[in-house]
């Protein structure tokens, strides 16, 4: 039976920080500030299993109000129960300090539970606010909220962005030496960069398989990463590239990168280990910062590094290679569950733990 207090609005005269929950149409969230939390993105994962939702949320703090939209996605876990996830949300006023928006999640955590089917077990934020490191300070007070942390992530808190409005001579400037010596390497050998089409997609997954192979990742199957590249081609204020860069007859790497408002993302990588000396990667990369630059972006996220500069860490690699690009390096909260239901919460996490030190296993064995 549908819980009929999905179709109704809130009001929250008992809240601290929110004044109203108004369930609405997705079309609310296409002009948000992430594509994570776009109408874009929720009708993308509806596609693959979610459902999505969305919602006015209006804040009401010191006398201060506003409203913000929010994109929930949500599933089922297991048969019979189910879960909610916000990918880098919610977006706050800026009202809210850093050391109470822990609290105005949790209370907005607790109101959204009216809004779903009763067999709902979580809830999972990926807060978007930057934090310093300091995981000490940051676990205190999402734990002091009624959070717990998650086993696993699904989108990366910490990563790499470079600021687009330094001129291509500046931009350089800031890289490490050896990452301009490899930009200027790889045009001198001539790999050719150029931007794909749908065509290419099949040359791309071709590519990634190798690299999942090869780094121990999991990866989509290639419906997924086609069906964005439609949708993304489809949809006004979002488009998609993929580049690939080719030596002679041989496609070395190719990246896909998305363009959303005034931000270009990194999504996906993956090359080949044929002619790594040529150092293909470093010279898409370049590319596209030069492309979302003319596009009018501000900034380039290249979405995604291990936390620290740990050798040991299973994604060394990863960390080296964006790092040396010479953007700034920044840290979000990671993911925290809102438990509904802890006991069957719990198994989840302890199952999610488990699967997550597994894969981590598989990786360092590579």
């Amino acid at each position: 039976m549908k819980n009929k207090k999905t179709t109704q609005n809130l009001n929250t005269s008992d809240s601290f920080y929110i004044k109203k929950i108004t369930k609405a149409d997705l079309e609310i969230c296409k002009e948000a500030s992430s594509f994570l939390q776009s109408a874009m993105w929720g009708e993308f994962k509806s596609l693959f299993g979610w459902n999505a939702k969305a919602f006015l949320i209006e804040w009401s703090y010191n006398e201060i109000q506003e409203r913000t939209n929010l994109l929930i996605l949500y599933r089922r876990l297991v048969p019979g129960f189910s879960f909610a996830y916000v990918p880098w949300g919610p977006q706050l006023p800026s009202c809210f300090t850093d050391n109470i928006k822990p609290n105005v999640t949790a209370e907005l955590a607790d109101k959204l539970k009216s809004f779903f089917a009763h067999n709902t077990v979580f809830i999972r934020f990926e807060p978007p606010w930057f934090i310093a490191q300091n995981d000490e300070f940051k676990n205190s007070i999402f734990a002091d909220a009624g959070f717990k942390k998650s086993a696993a992530t699904v989108q990366p808190p910490d990563t790499v962005i470079i600021d687009l409005s330094a001129s291509c001579e500046e931009l350089l400037a800031k890289m490490k030496p050896k990452w301009r010596y490899n930009i200027s390497l790889a045009g001198k050998k001539s790999v050719q960069v150029n931007i794909g089409t749908e065509n290419d997609l099949e040359i791309f997954y071709s590519l990634l398989k190798e690299t999942a192979v090869r780094d121990g990742i999991a990866v989509h199957n290639i419906n997924y990463y086609r069906t964005l590249y439609d949708l993304c081609k489809k949809k006004e204020g979002v488009s998609i590239s993929l580049y690939t860069a080719k030596h002679e007859d041989d496609v070395l790497a190719a990246i896909i990168v998305l363009f959303y408002g005034k931000e270009a993302t990194y999504l996906y990588g993956a090359s080949s280990k044929n002619k790594r000396n040529l150092m293909a990667p470093y010279a898409l990369q370049w590319r596209a910062m030069q492309d979302a630059k003319e596009a009018g972006c501000l900034y380039y996220d290249l979405f995604g590094i291990p936390p620290n500069e740990d050798p040991n860490h299973p994604m060394a690699g990863l960390y080296r290679f964006k790092t040396g690009f010479g953007g700034q390096i920044i840290h979000r909260p990671g993911s925290w569950d809102y438990a509904y239901k802890p006991f069957f919460y719990a198994l989840f996490n302890i199952a999610e733990a488990f699967r997550k030190k597994l894969m981590n296993l598989k990786k360092k064995r590579r």
